[in-house]
């Protein structure tokens, strides 16, 4: 959920877990999802802007193709369509039990320093959890627009100890511990002496079919 310091996006999203193949193929997906998508909920594109703070040329892009929007733009898109980030991105459901190879799965945003976020999977249902794996190298900070209400984040911390920030509160989160909070405000992650890794889930709303508290803030 990320806001500043992305430096990449999916361009790898090759694993069968997304069942796609080539960076344009996973381009197209993503155009093809978010344009049905608008278009089923009859918005122009300038109530989608309104909706998810995403840039009217970002927009156009992504349902042109012709581009890899940051993890930024993913997350608000989806917000704004209240569904997981994974229904943008082709996800499909498989057997009954699913295993995946964490090393088969696409990084979503890497940090400066190599730290990296993996969407691991979604669960869905009526009200999806998304499930992450997060690694945060020493001086590496992720800061998070809002959520729209009723999203719940919480964050196990693996290794290391995670400074945690919450509507401008600072916590510190040390290993072995849990962290959950509402996503409607903004929060950061950090990592300042030492790497820290720790396990994130993010608990959806029930999708209702529109998402009047996406924000409005300008992303790029």
């Amino acid at each position: 959920m990320d806001r500043l310091e992305e430096s990449h996006t999916y361009r790898h999203l090759r694993s069968r877990r997304f069942e796609l193949g080539s960076e344009r193929e996973t381009n197209l997906v993503l155009a093809r999802a978010v344009r049905e998508r608008r278009q089923a909920m009859k918005w122009s594109i300038d109530q989608l802007v309104a909706r998810s703070g995403v840039s009217k040329g970002a927009i156009v892009a992504v349902e042109s193709g012709s581009t890899n929007p940051s993890l930024s733009t993913l997350v608000r898109l989806a917000d704004a369509f209240g569904v997981a980030v994974t229904d943008l991105l082709g996800d499909r459901p498989g057997a009954p039990v699913q295993l995946v190879p964490h090393a088969a799965l696409p990084s979503l945003w890497q940090g400066p320093h190599g730290g990296k976020a993996v969407l691991v999977l979604t669960i869905s249902g009526v009200s999806p959890v998304e499930l992450w794996t997060w690694t945060l190298l020493s001086g590496e900070c992720h800061e998070s627009h809002p959520h729209p209400r009723g999203v719940v984040e919480t964050v196990t911390v693996l290794t290391g100890t995670l400074q945690l920030t919450v509507a401008g509160a600072g916590l510190t989160v040390p290993a072995g511990t849990t962290a959950t909070f509402q996503g409607d405000r903004e929060h950061a992650y950090a990592a300042a002496d030492a790497t820290v890794t720790f396990l994130m889930t993010v608990h959806l709303p029930a999708n209702t079919g529109t998402n009047p508290h996406a924000t409005t803030t300008p992303a790029p």
